[in-house]
């Protein structure tokens, strides 16, 4: 059942968190399946931004507003750490995850769309 969080332009939030949630888990479990003693780091972070994007996927379209604040935070403070680790020391990512340089190979939607769903809780408190 939607309720208002998920509802009007919350609509267009689960759409993209839901569209998210199948890029991130495809790309990761190709990666995982096909070349994970390549990059285990950035290709088990990229199984686990999948698994923070269909929660929130989840909770925003079941209104869990508590859940989804929480997994925002979980997912803005990925972006940043994963983010700045990757841009500092390239050695430790050889290959990219969906936060790596704050989400740059998805045209840093991954650093917008935190900030986009933790405004859209607040203003439908």
């Amino acid at each position: 059942m939607t309720t208002s969080i998920g509802a009007g332009p919350g609509r267009a939030l689960i759409a993209v968190y839901g569209l998210f949630s199948l890029a991130a888990g495809a790309r990761a479990g190709v990666q995982i399946a096909t070349r994970f003693g390549e990059a285990p780091l950035a290709y088990a972070l990229s199984a686990f931004a999948a698994l923070v994007y269909i929660v929130l996927t989840v909770a925003l379209w079941r209104g869990a507003r508590r859940l989804a604040l929480v997994a925002l935070g979980i997912e803005l403070a990925g972006v940043l750490i994963i983010g700045t680790a990757s841009v500092l020391d390239r050695a430790a990512f050889p290959d990219e995850t969906v936060w790596s340089a704050y989400g740059k190979g998805y045209l840093f939607i991954p650093l917008v769309l935190p900030l986009v769903g933790l405004y859209w809780l607040w203003r439908r408190r």
